[in-house]
């Protein structure tokens, strides 16, 4: 079956939702449970609550800067593991792609889903169920001024993707800049065209201008006692581990309660400002 893609404004708050929901089985019956991984972005929680889908974590391993190890439950041999386990237990691979343009880190490079799937034996690259999301504004062609985006649906049934048509069909609305901009990070200048050159120069500054800020945030971090934090390979987010005093994770453990460990840890903070 041929990938479908379809644009629209709000990507991880519209077409992750119009997936998940369509795995929910509903009230009344056994809840679906969703694979993340820990840490995941801050917004997938509540979209989860809300469709009524639980949330099933799954550990990365801090130490080989977030790689998933199935041994708890990003190279190309952890996405063929992950490719594999998804077919051996026939679940849905949702594959946020989002940052793919913007991996700074030396002598790395985006690895894609798909890509590694369809290099993959005919079985697995016909068989396993893809969604991957892309989004406009987390690439350097937008910086976060323009909102559009698309998702790529591999091998899903075709009556499950009339219903996907369906629920997309009534906010598929993304700005006409948006779809530009979206156009052009698909199918950017080529050497010897009249805006290459311009193009190629303002894309090396962002992502520099990217790796500076990651790297400063990175040190700022480090810096701060208590606090650890591996380097970044790409995109804007940084996960530091806090590191608590003895007392502070004693006086936890005896008030069990959300609402003390929350004010223990506010004074730990308060303490070194």
């Amino acid at each position: 079956m041929l990938p479908k893609i379809r644009s629209e404004k709000k990507l991880l708050s519209l077409c992750v939702k119009v997936i998940v929901k369509l795995l929910s089985e509903g009230e009344g019956q056994p809840q679906t449970g969703l694979l993340i991984p820990q840490p995941c972005p801050h917004t997938l929680l509540p979209l989860l609550d809300e469709a009524g889908v639980m949330a099933a974590p799954y550990r990365l391993v801090e130490e080989k800067s977030w790689a998933v190890d199935l041994r708890h439950l990003q190279d190309r041999k952890s996405i063929e593991e992950v490719i594999e386990f998804a077919a051996a237990e026939r679940l849905l691979l949702l594959v946020d792609e989002v940052y793919q343009d913007s991996v700074y880190a030396p002598n790395r490079e985006f690895i894609s889903y798909k890509k590694v799937l369809f290099e993959m034996d005919n079985h697995l690259r016909e068989t396993v169920e893809m969604v991957s999301f892309n989004s406009l504004s987390c690439a350097c062609v937008a910086e976060c001024g323009l909102r559009a985006g698309y998702m790529e649906v591999i091998n899903m049934d075709s009556g499950v993707m009339h219903f996907v048509d369906t629920m997309l069909c009534t906010d598929i609305n993304a700005p006409v800049t948006g779809q530009l901009a979206l156009d052009l990070m698909l199918t950017p200048p080529k050497p010897g065209d009249p805006s290459y050159n311009t193009f190629a120069e303002e894309t090396l500054l962002t992502r520099a201008t990217l790796a500076q800020n990651a790297q400063q945030t990175l040190k700022l971090l480090n810096d701060l006692p208590g606090m650890s934090c591996w380097p970044a390979m790409g995109g804007i987010y940084l996960y530091p581990r806090l590191n608590l005093p003895a007392e502070i994770r004693e006086q936890a453990n005896v008030r069990k309660d959300a609402v003390n460990v929350c004010f223990y840890l506010l004074a730990f903070v308060i303490s070194y400002t």
